[in-house]
């Protein structure tokens, strides 16, 4: 008997009777697979914690990953959008699935009390930084790296091929140069084979070993923008003989606040317009030339993310305008909406239910943003938030705080999660 047939329709069969209950675990030599390489993943990720880098700097990280996957067998491309790794494991006849984790670290120096924190510096444009895994970026490393090697010891019983997307800069790079998930998609990720779904996750400080998601919008869109306000320079003993671009800045800035709550539809989805920065002057008793204001922008709809950046400009142009400046408004693009597929979420509820039991839950639309979101754009995409929140409530921290902290108990639930989603969709998929 064909043993990966065997195995394909044993899953589908479980999908068809068990759902909407939960699944049953992974398959008892899988299982076995999982607690055999959880001291590597926890090795791993100690060491990424304690060697952490900048995006686009991902040197040493991406060498322990293409070590690893070429070890197990499989074809590996490297160089990915400056230091992606992308791993290529065939197994048996049957669909493609895409496994992602990010690699890169921030610009944040770790107050955190560990054996191995990091002590690592870099460079921020332009100036010297602590560098840390402050949004656990290591543990979704070592997660991918254990998932790689559970499933290459399938061998042909694997019933299809999985490609590991192992992304640099999801944070963005320390000197503004182009990469992460969209760069890999321009430079072929995707191309050979193209997947039929891909998954990621994300730990965050739900408690340990939770799995949190929801069908459609996840997490916002993060669109930054600079507005120039341009007056007329003065002393500022006489204001009146000049136009002030701060006094018609702030105006600007309370516009903007009123966009989001009064002139849009509060029913229809969460919106943020930030400012973040406002630049302009060089001494008490001088009304500047201008003054810039920086934010960004975040909603959950398409739409409404166009027309936010066109009330926005309006906004601008017309409160300038009638004081007597003007206003130079540059929106720039960033991440779009991360938006889980529908119908891919009901088909592996099941899954994750089965995985997590009752730590699976629905997860609240948050308005952070994630560039999975390219990934997801282009085919069926699942990503989830791994809870990863130790028990004493003095040490939970939010993702990017110095004293972020991920309890490794989550580790062992991200290897099964994504290691049962590419088995179970691929048992439902199959020819």
């Amino acid at each position: 008997m064909n043993r990966s047939l065997s195995y394909c329709s044993l899953r589908l069969l479980l999908l068809t009777l068990l759902t909407p209950l939960a699944m049953a675990q992974l398959p008892e030599s899988v299982d076995q697979g999982v607690e055999r390489v959880m001291p590597d993943v926890v090795t791993w990720r100690r060491d990424l914690h304690q060697n952490p880098e900048l995006g686009n700097r991902e040197f040493r990280t991406a060498g322990v990953v293409a070590e690893h996957l070429r070890a197990l067998g499989m074809e590996v491309r490297t160089g990915v959008a400056h230091t992606g790794v992308v791993g290529v494991l065939r197994g048996g006849e049957g669909p493609t699935v895409a496994l992602r984790a990010d690699m890169d670290a921030l610009p944040v120096t770790e107050l955190v009390d560990l054996p191995f924190a990091s002590k690592v510096r870099g460079e921020y444009r332009g100036q010297d930084v602590g560098v840390m895994h402050a949004c656990g970026h290591d543990n979704h490393v070592a997660i991918l790296m254990g998932v790689a090697q559970v499933l290459a010891e399938m061998g042909e019983d694997l019933p299809g091929t999985v490609l590991f997307i192992f992304q640099p800069a999801e944070e963005g790079t320390p000197d503004d140069s182009v990469g992460g998930a969209e760069l890999m998609l321009a430079e072929g990720a995707f191309d050979a084979p193209r997947p039929d779904a891909v998954f990621g996750l994300h730990v965050f400080p739900y408690p340990a070993g939770t799995i949190a998601t929801r069908p459609g919008g996840l997490m916002a869109s993060s669109d930054s923008y600079k507005i120039t306000i341009t007056g007329k320079q003065t002393h500022g003993a006489i204001p009146w003989a000049g136009v002030d671009p701060i006094v018609t800045a702030s105006q600007v800035v309370l516009g903007l606040q009123a966009i989001v709550s009064r002139q849009l539809d509060a029913t229809l989805t969460p919106s943020i317009v930030t400012v973040g920065k406002i630049d302009g002057g060089v001494r008490s008793n001088i009304i500047p030339e201008s003054v810039d204001l920086i934010g960004t922008i975040r909603t959950f709809d398409a739409a409404t993310r166009l027309d936010i950046h066109e009330r926005v400009r309006r906004t601008a142009t017309h409160i300038a305008a009638a004081a007597g400046a003007t206003a130079k408004v540059d929106i720039k693009l960033g991440y779009g909406v991360t938006r889980n597929d529908p119908a891919l979420y009901q088909q592996m509820a099941p899954t994750l239910r089965g995985i997590a039991g009752d730590g699976f839950i629905q997860a609240q639309q948050t308005t952070t943003a994630e560039d999975f979101s390219y990934f997801a754009n282009e085919v069926p995409g699942l990503f989830l938030f791994l809870g990863a929140a130790p028990d004493d409530p003095e040490l939970v921290y939010p993702n990017h705080s110095p004293r972020f902290y991920a309890d490794e108990r989550a580790l062992p639930v991200g290897v099964r999660a994504l290691t049962a989603l590419t088995l179970d969709f691929m048992a439902a998929e199959a020819p």
